[in-house]
Protein backbone atom coordinates (compact mmCIF):
# COMPACT_ATOMS: atom_id res chain seq x y z
CA UNK A 1 0.00 0.00 0.00
CA UNK A 2 1.35 3.43 -0.93
CA UNK A 3 2.27 5.55 2.08
CA UNK A 4 -0.14 8.35 1.07
CA UNK A 5 -3.04 5.90 0.78
CA UNK A 6 -2.18 4.29 4.13
CA UNK A 7 -2.10 7.67 5.85
CA UNK A 8 -5.42 8.66 4.30
CA UNK A 9 -7.05 5.45 5.52
CA UNK A 10 -5.68 6.17 8.98
CA UNK A 11 -7.14 9.67 8.89
CA UNK A 12 -10.53 8.35 7.75
CA UNK A 13 -10.54 5.75 10.53
CA UNK A 14 -9.54 8.28 13.19
CA UNK A 15 -12.08 10.85 12.03
CA UNK A 16 -15.01 8.42 12.10
CA UNK A 17 -13.85 6.88 15.37
CA UNK A 18 -13.98 10.32 17.00
CA UNK A 19 -17.45 10.89 15.56
CA UNK A 20 -18.94 7.59 16.79
CA UNK A 21 -20.75 9.18 19.72
CA UNK A 22 -22.27 12.05 17.72
CA UNK A 23 -22.90 10.34 14.36
CA UNK A 24 -26.40 8.98 14.97
CA UNK A 25 -27.60 12.36 16.25
CA UNK A 26 -27.11 14.03 12.86
CA UNK A 27 -27.26 11.09 10.41
CA UNK A 28 -30.84 11.54 9.14
CA UNK A 29 -29.79 11.48 5.47
CA UNK A 30 -27.57 8.46 6.03
CA UNK A 31 -30.45 6.54 7.63
CA UNK A 32 -32.84 7.50 4.82
CA UNK A 33 -30.37 6.37 2.16
CA UNK A 34 -29.74 3.11 4.00
CA UNK A 35 -33.47 2.45 4.32
CA UNK A 36 -33.82 2.97 0.57
CA UNK A 37 -30.94 0.57 0.00
CA UNK A 38 -32.69 -2.04 2.15
CA UNK A 39 -35.50 -2.08 -0.44
CA UNK A 40 -32.98 -3.45 -2.96
CA UNK A 41 -32.03 -6.44 -0.79
CA UNK A 42 -32.69 -9.79 -2.50
CA UNK A 43 -34.95 -12.43 -1.00
CA UNK A 44 -32.44 -15.22 -0.54
CA UNK A 45 -31.52 -17.84 2.04
CA UNK A 46 -28.22 -16.34 3.18
CA UNK A 47 -25.80 -18.17 5.45
CA UNK A 48 -23.45 -15.20 5.88
CA UNK A 49 -24.12 -11.48 5.39
CA UNK A 50 -21.49 -8.72 5.49
CA UNK A 51 -22.34 -5.15 6.50
CA UNK A 52 -19.41 -3.41 4.83
CA UNK A 53 -18.70 -0.09 6.54
CA UNK A 54 -21.23 -0.78 9.26
CA UNK A 55 -20.53 2.45 11.17
CA UNK A 56 -22.59 2.66 14.35
CA UNK A 57 -24.37 -0.59 13.48
CA UNK A 58 -27.73 1.02 12.72
CA UNK A 59 -28.58 -1.50 9.99
CA UNK A 60 -27.46 -4.57 11.92
CA UNK A 61 -30.89 -5.21 13.50
CA UNK A 62 -32.57 -4.58 10.14
CA UNK A 63 -30.29 -7.05 8.36
CA UNK A 64 -30.98 -9.54 11.15
CA UNK A 65 -34.74 -9.20 10.48
CA UNK A 66 -34.23 -9.65 6.74
CA UNK A 67 -31.93 -12.67 7.15
CA UNK A 68 -32.79 -14.23 10.53
CA UNK A 69 -30.71 -17.39 10.00
CA UNK A 70 -27.56 -15.73 8.67
CA UNK A 71 -24.32 -15.05 10.46
CA UNK A 72 -23.86 -11.27 10.38
CA UNK A 73 -20.39 -9.80 9.90
CA UNK A 74 -20.08 -6.12 10.80
CA UNK A 75 -16.91 -4.61 9.30
CA UNK A 76 -15.59 -1.08 9.56
CA UNK A 77 -12.27 0.70 9.18
CA UNK A 78 -12.93 2.75 12.33
CA UNK A 79 -12.40 0.92 15.61
CA UNK A 80 -14.41 3.58 17.45
CA UNK A 81 -17.46 2.90 15.29
CA UNK A 82 -17.21 -0.84 15.92
CA UNK A 83 -16.96 -0.31 19.67
CA UNK A 84 -20.07 1.89 19.58
CA UNK A 85 -21.96 -0.64 17.46
CA UNK A 86 -21.17 -3.53 19.80
CA UNK A 87 -22.20 -1.52 22.85
CA UNK A 88 -25.38 0.04 21.49
CA UNK A 89 -26.66 -2.36 18.82
CA UNK A 90 -25.81 -5.92 19.81
CA UNK A 91 -27.15 -8.49 17.35
CA UNK A 92 -27.40 -12.25 17.76
CA UNK A 93 -25.04 -14.50 15.77
CA UNK A 94 -22.85 -11.52 14.82
CA UNK A 95 -19.17 -10.66 14.66
CA UNK A 96 -17.48 -7.26 14.53
CA UNK A 97 -14.36 -6.91 12.41
CA UNK A 98 -11.98 -3.98 12.03
CA UNK A 99 -10.84 -4.12 8.43
CA UNK A 100 -10.30 -2.46 5.08
CA UNK A 101 -12.78 -2.84 2.20
CA UNK A 102 -9.82 -2.99 -0.18
CA UNK A 103 -8.28 -5.93 1.73
CA UNK A 104 -11.13 -7.86 3.34
CA UNK A 105 -10.11 -10.22 6.17
CA UNK A 106 -12.41 -12.94 4.81
CA UNK A 107 -11.97 -16.23 2.97
CA UNK A 108 -12.72 -16.69 -0.72
CA UNK A 109 -16.36 -17.46 -1.60
CA UNK A 110 -17.47 -17.12 2.02
CA UNK A 111 -20.28 -14.51 1.88
CA UNK A 112 -23.75 -14.68 0.31
CA UNK A 113 -24.57 -10.98 0.52
CA UNK A 114 -22.68 -7.73 1.04
CA UNK A 115 -24.63 -4.66 2.16
CA UNK A 116 -22.81 -1.31 2.12
CA UNK A 117 -24.52 2.01 2.70
CA UNK A 118 -22.51 5.22 2.15
CA UNK A 119 -19.12 3.67 2.86
CA UNK A 120 -17.36 2.73 -0.37
CA UNK A 121 -16.98 6.37 -1.45
CA UNK A 122 -14.03 6.48 0.97
CA UNK A 123 -12.19 3.85 -1.10
CA UNK A 124 -9.56 5.46 -3.32
CA UNK A 125 -8.89 2.27 -5.28
CA UNK A 126 -12.26 0.93 -6.45
CA UNK A 127 -10.55 -1.73 -8.54
CA UNK A 128 -9.23 -3.27 -5.32
CA UNK A 129 -12.63 -2.89 -3.65
CA UNK A 130 -14.50 -4.72 -6.41
CA UNK A 131 -11.77 -7.33 -6.71
CA UNK A 132 -12.20 -8.09 -3.01
CA UNK A 133 -16.00 -8.10 -3.29
CA UNK A 134 -15.80 -10.61 -6.12
CA UNK A 135 -13.30 -12.73 -4.21
CA UNK A 136 -15.36 -13.13 -1.02
CA UNK A 137 -18.80 -13.49 -2.64
CA UNK A 138 -20.11 -16.97 -3.23
CA UNK A 139 -21.23 -17.87 -6.77
CA UNK A 140 -24.56 -16.11 -7.31
CA UNK A 141 -23.96 -13.78 -4.35
CA UNK A 142 -25.03 -10.12 -4.29
CA UNK A 143 -23.36 -6.81 -3.48
CA UNK A 144 -25.89 -4.08 -2.64
CA UNK A 145 -24.37 -0.63 -2.22
CA UNK A 146 -25.19 3.06 -1.91
CA UNK A 147 -22.40 5.54 -2.52
CA UNK A 148 -21.89 9.25 -3.19
CA UNK A 149 -21.22 10.92 -6.52
CA UNK A 150 -19.08 13.96 -7.42
CA UNK A 151 -21.95 16.47 -7.18
CA UNK A 152 -22.20 15.83 -3.44
CA UNK A 153 -21.85 19.13 -1.52
CA UNK A 154 -21.33 21.03 -4.77
CA UNK A 155 -22.47 24.26 -3.09
CA UNK A 156 -19.75 23.88 -0.49
CA UNK A 157 -17.16 23.26 -3.19
CA UNK A 158 -18.29 26.32 -5.19
CA UNK A 159 -18.03 28.53 -2.12
CA UNK A 160 -14.45 27.43 -1.41
CA UNK A 161 -13.48 27.77 -5.09
CA UNK A 162 -14.31 31.46 -4.75
CA UNK A 163 -11.64 31.70 -2.04
CA UNK A 164 -8.59 29.71 -3.24
CA UNK A 165 -7.42 26.75 -5.33
CA UNK A 166 -7.02 24.27 -2.47
CA UNK A 167 -9.22 21.19 -2.08
CA UNK A 168 -11.62 21.84 0.80
CA UNK A 169 -14.40 19.34 -0.01
CA UNK A 170 -14.21 15.57 -0.45
CA UNK A 171 -14.21 14.51 -4.10
CA UNK A 172 -16.06 11.34 -5.02
CA UNK A 173 -15.82 9.17 -8.11
CA UNK A 174 -18.32 9.52 -11.00
CA UNK A 175 -20.44 6.44 -11.63
CA UNK A 176 -18.91 5.77 -15.06
CA UNK A 177 -15.41 5.77 -13.56
CA UNK A 178 -16.58 3.50 -10.73
CA UNK A 179 -18.23 0.92 -12.98
CA UNK A 180 -15.29 0.64 -15.35
CA UNK A 181 -13.28 -0.89 -12.48
CA UNK A 182 -15.77 -3.75 -11.93
CA UNK A 183 -14.23 -7.07 -12.99
CA UNK A 184 -15.87 -9.55 -15.35
CA UNK A 185 -18.11 -11.94 -13.53
CA UNK A 186 -19.52 -9.26 -11.24
CA UNK A 187 -22.47 -7.84 -13.15
CA UNK A 188 -24.20 -4.57 -12.25
CA UNK A 189 -27.91 -5.38 -12.46
CA UNK A 190 -29.31 -2.18 -10.86
CA UNK A 191 -28.18 1.42 -11.30
CA UNK A 192 -30.26 4.21 -9.77
CA UNK A 193 -29.24 7.81 -9.16
CA UNK A 194 -30.87 10.25 -6.78
CA UNK A 195 -30.21 13.83 -5.74
CA UNK A 196 -31.27 14.96 -2.31
CA UNK A 197 -31.05 18.62 -1.33
CA UNK A 198 -30.86 19.34 2.37
CA UNK A 199 -31.74 22.79 3.69
CA UNK A 200 -30.14 24.86 6.42
CA UNK A 201 -31.07 28.19 7.91
CA UNK A 202 -27.44 28.91 8.79
CA UNK A 203 -24.17 27.73 7.27
CA UNK A 204 -22.85 26.74 10.71
CA UNK A 205 -25.57 24.09 10.92
CA UNK A 206 -24.12 22.35 7.86
CA UNK A 207 -20.47 22.64 8.90
CA UNK A 208 -21.25 21.44 12.43
CA UNK A 209 -23.19 18.49 11.03
CA UNK A 210 -20.31 17.43 8.79
CA UNK A 211 -17.98 17.61 11.78
CA UNK A 212 -20.28 15.45 13.92
CA UNK A 213 -20.56 12.92 11.08
CA UNK A 214 -16.77 12.69 10.87
CA UNK A 215 -16.95 13.55 7.17
CA UNK A 216 -13.96 15.86 7.06
CA UNK A 217 -12.01 16.67 3.91
CA UNK A 218 -9.77 13.68 3.21
CA UNK A 219 -8.48 14.60 -0.26
CA UNK A 220 -4.98 15.53 -1.29
CA UNK A 221 -4.42 19.17 -2.20
CA UNK A 222 -5.99 20.62 0.91
CA UNK A 223 -4.57 23.68 2.56
CA UNK A 224 -2.04 23.28 5.36
CA UNK A 225 -2.25 25.54 8.39
CA UNK A 226 -5.16 27.61 9.64
CA UNK A 227 -7.60 29.40 7.39
CA UNK A 228 -7.56 33.16 7.99
CA UNK A 229 -10.50 35.37 8.91
CA UNK A 230 -10.55 37.04 5.48
CA UNK A 231 -10.74 33.67 3.72
CA UNK A 232 -13.49 32.44 6.03
CA UNK A 233 -15.45 35.61 5.38
CA UNK A 234 -15.06 35.12 1.63
CA UNK A 235 -16.21 31.52 1.99
CA UNK A 236 -19.30 32.47 4.01
CA UNK A 237 -20.22 35.22 1.56
CA UNK A 238 -19.84 32.86 -1.40
CA UNK A 239 -22.10 30.28 0.24
CA UNK A 240 -24.62 32.93 1.26
CA UNK A 241 -24.82 33.97 -2.40
CA UNK A 242 -26.40 30.55 -3.04
CA UNK A 243 -29.23 31.11 -0.55
CA UNK A 244 -32.52 30.27 -2.24
CA UNK A 245 -35.70 32.27 -2.60
CA UNK A 246 -37.16 30.42 0.40
CA UNK A 247 -34.27 31.86 2.47
CA UNK A 248 -32.67 28.43 3.00
CA UNK A 249 -29.13 27.35 2.16
CA UNK A 250 -28.98 24.19 0.01
CA UNK A 251 -26.58 21.24 0.34
CA UNK A 252 -26.83 18.68 -2.45
CA UNK A 253 -26.08 14.98 -2.09
CA UNK A 254 -25.70 12.83 -5.24
CA UNK A 255 -26.44 9.20 -4.40
CA UNK A 256 -25.96 6.04 -6.43
CA UNK A 257 -27.84 2.84 -5.59
CA UNK A 258 -26.13 -0.20 -7.09
CA UNK A 259 -26.75 -3.95 -7.09
CA UNK A 260 -24.12 -6.40 -8.37
CA UNK A 261 -24.58 -10.10 -9.01
CA UNK A 262 -21.72 -12.58 -8.85
CA UNK A 263 -21.65 -15.10 -11.69
CA UNK A 264 -22.81 -18.59 -10.73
Amino acid sequence: MAESNRLKKQRVAESFSRAAGSYDRVADLQRQVGQMLVSYLPSIQAERVLDLGCGTGFFGPILRQCYPQAQLLNLDLAQGMLHYARQHRPVSNAHWLCGDAEALPLADSSVDLIFSSLAIQWCEQPDLLFSEVQRVLKPGGCFVAATLGPDTLLELRRAWEAVDDFVHVNRFIPLTDLLVTVPEGLQCVVQQEEQRVLEYAQLKQLTDELKELGAHNMNQGQATGLTGRRQLRQFRNAYEAQRRSDEMLPATYQIYYLVFQQAK
